[in-house]
């Protein structure tokens, strides 16, 4: 969609945004955001081919784009992602760790393997790329870094209480890094509830179609791009070391 007058806040022509897990579902979503209103992006995801594709989307707004292949739970692959950024642009404005997922199990199913996975991708990864990203944005110009947690760290979740759990770690760390890297780098948390991404292809149809969220439904891909729009900008530059819920009014 062509972005018209851009409002000065939400202007972000000569930023250059990271985005993991960025070649699908919310990743995606923002990644189109930023450059739709005049970033450079970083779509970095698991699969090569699947991040391609987005930034070849992204270049068609006349955008540069860089697709790179990471591992978001390993820091090995974390650390070559972040030089070859730096060494294609130079810096990093924003970063969004969106990486993360975590299969339905019964808790006393869970071993070991799974369970360090789970952490890995949903916290070690993210806390590893958070900090190395914030410690140059420090020495720098300053940035901003969104953390992508999910309304499962704030309720009760039977059955994926590892991902629930590294996602609350998520939360936490959010809050610290702000306290750590601030005055130059703001860190905020993105905490969506359900939405109607590839995952949804799991759910029951009446899950689909209502949810025990105050607009009793799930949200629509789209409906992410607002709140990840407002962290990113100026508009929040007195926000750091706080929450965001789009999750439909979970209580």
């Amino acid at each position: 969609m062509a972005v018209g007058a851009l409002d000065p806040l939400f202007d972000f022509s000569g930023k250059v945004a990271l985005v993991t897990g960025g070649s699908r579902g919310l990743g995606r979503e923002m990644v189109m955001a930023f450059a739709e209103r005049g970033a450079d992006v970083v779509v970095a995801s698991r699969k090569q081919g699947a991040c391609d594709a987005v930034a070849e989307a992204v270049r068609g707004l006349g955008r540069r784009a860089l697709a790179v292949s990471v591992h978001a739970g390993r820091w090995d692959s974390i650390d070559a992602l972040i030089e070859t950024v730096y060494r294609e642009f130079g810096r990093i404005d924003i970063l969004v760790n969106n990486a993360g997922s975590g299969p339905a199990m019964r808790s006393h199913e869970v071993g070991e393997a799974l369970f360090d996975s789970v952490i890995g991708l949903n916290f070690k990864g993210p806390f590893r790329l958070a900090s190395q990203v914030a410690q140059r944005m420090a020495e720098g110009e300053g940035g901003v870094i969104i953390n992508v947690s999910s309304s499962g760290s704030l309720m009760a979740v039977p059955g994926v209480v590892p991902y629930a759990s590294a996602k609350a770690a998520l939360n936490a760390m959010g809050h610290s890094l702000a306290a750590e890297y601030g005055p130059k780098v703001r860190v905020n948390t993105l905490c969506p509830g359900p939405f109607l991404t590839d995952i949804a292809r799991a759910w029951t149809e009446e899950a689909r179609e209502r949810m025990p969220n105050a607009l009793r439904r799930a949200g629509k891909p789209h409906e992410i791009v607002t709140a990840a729009l407002y962290l990113a900008s100026p508009a929040s530059s007195y926000t750091t070391g706080t929450l965001v819920r789009v999750d439909g009014g979970i209580v």
